[in-house]
């Protein structure tokens, strides 16, 4: 942290604090923030955090968008799907897209006048990305794209995809191409906003290819095949986003749990007092400062360029799983009211257990870390 990034945080507490904060239950209800919170975050500059100034962006650092995610955590929202667009898909445009297309693509992304969203997952296909069956064929100076995909995060608001495509199914991992798909385009088609366990107010959705044509030069990349390779390299900094907000969550989860257990009275005394409490809490707190110390020893190798893909896989393993026991530890101290919908402990617990399965699997980090043993 520095005075910059000091700054930086009180925005983005301030503007989590009065925009996601108090609307939760209507955007639970209706499965989808509102549109309009995407115009007002690139009003203040929420927005391509670490996309050069150049193309519009913030010019900060990964450490930016770091801030701005933990603050989202601390406000108890599950729903707003920035971590997607600033994080990963600004971030594919800005490595692979050529110079024309990021100068159309990211300022629209920093104003918030596009929402980004990111369709690798199939309904047949989660973690085995080679396995994808959406097809692009190339004809003329164009790809025709037919297929369809789930679990896409702002899928209902998305105004640009970067999709995981077949562009030669023959090939395996080296027929895998990433496109970019304007929902503007004639046969782009939403399905469901899907009804989830937790991040209940998020716009998880089905998305529909049918004869979508897009100019080629949407092909991230210089040639087609490069798909598999870039999602290798971009991954970790999505695994370390994930990292970020499982750290996050256990300290607020936390500080709520010692908030009410010192309140909370039992027996004619506060439930703090009770040993089983203090011991469960000393543990939690020692699992998220240990988090803690080792994901800011992997966002300072991040912002060096130094962390790897069996790093990051060990960052996501590592917290994702902690944050689901002290959670879970943190709602048997609530009680009843831990099982309450209306306290945050509640959504934190239902919102917190997909972090063991998107970004890749515990299991598949297991596998990725297994390969360096």
């Amino acid at each position: 942290m520095n005075e910059d990034l000091d700054d930086f945080r009180q925005l983005a507490k301030t503007f989590c604090q009065k925009e996601l904060t108090p609307n939760q239950d209507r955007w639970i209800a209706a499965k989808q923030v509102d549109r309009a919170l995407w115009t007002k975050a690139g009003e203040v500059g929420l927005l391509a955090l670490s996309i050069p100034e150049e193309y519009g962006g913030g010019g900060g650092t990964f450490a930016h968008e770091t801030v701005l995610y933990e603050e989202q955590a601390r406000s108890g929202d599950g729903a707003w799907g920035v971590s997607v667009h600033n994080g990963i898909v600004a971030h594919y445009l800005l490595a692979y897209a050529d110079e024309e297309k990021k100068r159309e693509w990211l300022p629209k992304l920093a104003s918030g006048e596009y929402v980004g969203a990111i369709a690798m997952t199939e309904p047949g296909t989660g973690s085995d990305l080679q396995g994808i069956k959406t097809r692009a064929v190339r004809e003329g100076d164009e790809y025709v794209i037919n297929g369809a995909k789930t679990f896409i995060t702002n899928g209902a608001h998305a105004d640009l995809v970067v999709a995981a495509v077949k562009t030669d199914p023959s090939e395996g991992a080296k027929g895998v191409s990433l496109v970019v798909i304007e929902t503007s385009a004639p046969g782009f088609r939403r399905g469901r906003v899907l009804d989830k366990v937790g991040l209940r107010g998020q716009d998880t959705a089905e998305l529909f290819f049918d004869d979508v044509r897009v100019p080629s030069a949407n092909l991230l990349g210089t040639e087609e095949g490069q798909g598999f390779i870039q999602l290798m390299q971009q991954l970790p900094q999505e695994r370390l986003i994930i990292a970020v907000t499982a750290v996050a969550g256990m300290e607020a989860a936390i500080e709520q749990t010692l908030d009410y257990t010192k309140e909370r009275t039992a027996f004619g005394r506060p439930v703090f007092s009770f040993q089983n409490t203090k011991f469960t809490l000393a543990e939690a707190a020692t699992e998220a400062a240990v988090a803690r110390a080792f994901l800011d020893q992997c966002v300072e190798r991040h912002l060096k360029g130094e962390l790897d893909v069996q790093g990051a896989a060990m960052a996501k393993l590592w917290t994702t799983e902690r944050v689901n026991k002290v959670i879970d530890d943190c709602v048997q101290l609530f009680g009843g009211y831990g099982y309450m919908t209306e306290y945050p402990i509640a959504r934190a617990w239902a919102d917190v257990r997909i972090s063991r399965i998107f970004g890749g699997t515990s299991e598949i980090m297991k596998d990725i870390i297994s390969r360096t043993l």
